[in-house]
């Protein structure tokens, strides 16, 4: 299919591109920025006068179940979204090639975001017993990962780093001490002792991020950092780098908006992994995102049947459904950030790919055509009914966010298309 978008103002931040131009996809592919190619006629077109024309959203972690491929990749195509990296703790955990293939293969069937999944680093996320990390890289899996799922012995994960940092694969690891967090549902401080609520402390995830950055150096082991929420945290990893440790990181976009005093009244819908934690924190997560210390943003998409939010708070299921709310939550943080759009639009895109070595997040000619066309000015109304997700679980329910996608190409297909 051939198709043109025609007057939107086209942002590139890989390419550094912010100007109004038109944009042509054929065979799948960027064909031309700006003027058309020789003989162009479309099958399609597409008016971006208004609109922002971008590469498609890169999210690093978008966690998907059995039966939910098809709900979470429609969720990802509505927010925009056209590459998602897969935690391994699917059902079943991706500890074997032939899973990786089977979620490749339905992934592909759906023509819409590309799906890259990690592989478990460790038998069923056990932290014990090293998965077959060679076959599962032959299968396409472009890292490895234990999810949320802690590796508690020391030198099984300095082993694992060890094998890992011999055929270069990249290891991806929530730095969080399980001794420390294991019967926790908030962040340690007045808020979690006001409602009655077990504390997670801080330091739960420095002590981790030591433990990490350490046996890393040591080894040269090339490590992700994934999901930070503490302003300590961001310190360390900025010195971690400093210091010529092969690291990078994200940050869950929850944590860049809330803190632990929106819990509220016990609402589920805030009972996240890592917990929101202080302001401190907050501002000093934002600092990272703006001085390059934090290498993207990720949604952290982890949807929840109804009946798992609607329990007591210390009860329930972690996570949020938020793939879709990426571009509009990143928008929203932006503004009051005081970053511009290039720049937030690079975190969600050329920054992510870059931070996982993918071929997304630009608009060069000749590379996929992935691309997301927006309206910044618009808002939506977000209900649980508007969610595509089979999830419903936000934090944001009820809330008026900036950003209404108005088409989302992937790999050449138009995943999603709204109506104006």
């Amino acid at each position: 299919m051939k198709i043109a978008i025609r007057n939107g103002r086209v942002i590139d931040p890989a390419n550094g591109v912010d100007r109004v131009c038109d944009v042509f996809i054929a065979a799948g592919k960027i064909a031309a920025i700006g003027d058309a190619p020789s003989d162009w006629h479309s099958n399609k077109e597409i008016n971006a006068q208004g609109l922002v024309v971008a590469p498609g959203l890169v999210d690093l972690a978008v966690h998907v179940k059995r039966g939910t491929l098809a709900s979470e990749l429609a969720a990802a195509a509505a927010g925009g979204v056209t590459s998602i990296v897969c935690p391994p703790d699917t059902d079943p955990v991706l500890d074997e090639p032939g899973l990786v293939d089977m979620l490749r293969m339905r992934a592909n069937a759906q023509h819409g975001a590309h799906v890259y999944p990690l592989g478990a680093l460790t038998k069923e996320l056990g932290g014990s017993q090293l998965a077959e990390l060679s076959k599962l890289a032959h299968a396409g899996c472009i890292g490895f990962s234990q999810a949320d799922s802690p590796i508690v012995d020391t030198q099984a994960l300095w082993r694992a780093m060890q094998y890992a940092t011999t055929f270069g694969f990249a290891v991806w690891l929530r730095p969080e001490d399980h001794f420390l967090s294991r019967e926790g549902s908030a962040h340690d401080g007045e808020v979690s002792s006001r409602l009655g609520l077990n504390g997670i402390p801080a330091f739960s995830e420095t002590i981790a991020i030591s433990r990490i950055v350490q046996i890393a150096k040591a080894l040269g082991t090339r490590v992700h950092l994934s999901k930070l929420s503490t302003a300590l945290g961001v310190e360390m990893v900025r010195a971690a780098k400093a210091d010529g440790v092969n690291l990078t990181a994200d940050v869950s976009i929850h944590q860049l908006h809330l803190t632990d005093v929106d819990i509220g009244h016990y609402d589920a819908n805030y009972r996240l992994t890592p917990p929101l934690r202080t302001g401190r924190d907050r501002d000093a997560l934002i600092e990272g995102v703006r001085d390059g210390s934090i290498d993207c943003i990720v949604s952290d998409h982890t949807p929840r049947p109804l009946e798992q939010k609607q329990v007591p708070f210390g009860e329930a299921a972690v996570g949020a459904s938020a793939v879709e709310l990426l571009l509009s939550l990143t928008l929203r943080f932006a503004e009051s950030a005081k970053i511009s759009l290039a720049d937030a639009l690079a975190a969600i895109g050329a920054r992510a790919a870059r931070t996982a070595g993918l071929p997304a997040g630009t608009l060069s000619v000749g590379v996929a055509a992935d691309v997301c066309v927006f309206d910044p000015t618009a808002y939506r109304h977000i209900t649980a009914a508007s969610l595509k997700s089979a999830g419903k679980n936000t934090p944001f329910l009820g809330y008026e966010l900036p950003g209404v996608v108005r088409a989302t190409i992937a790999g050449g297909h138009l995943a999603h298309e709204a109506n104006a």
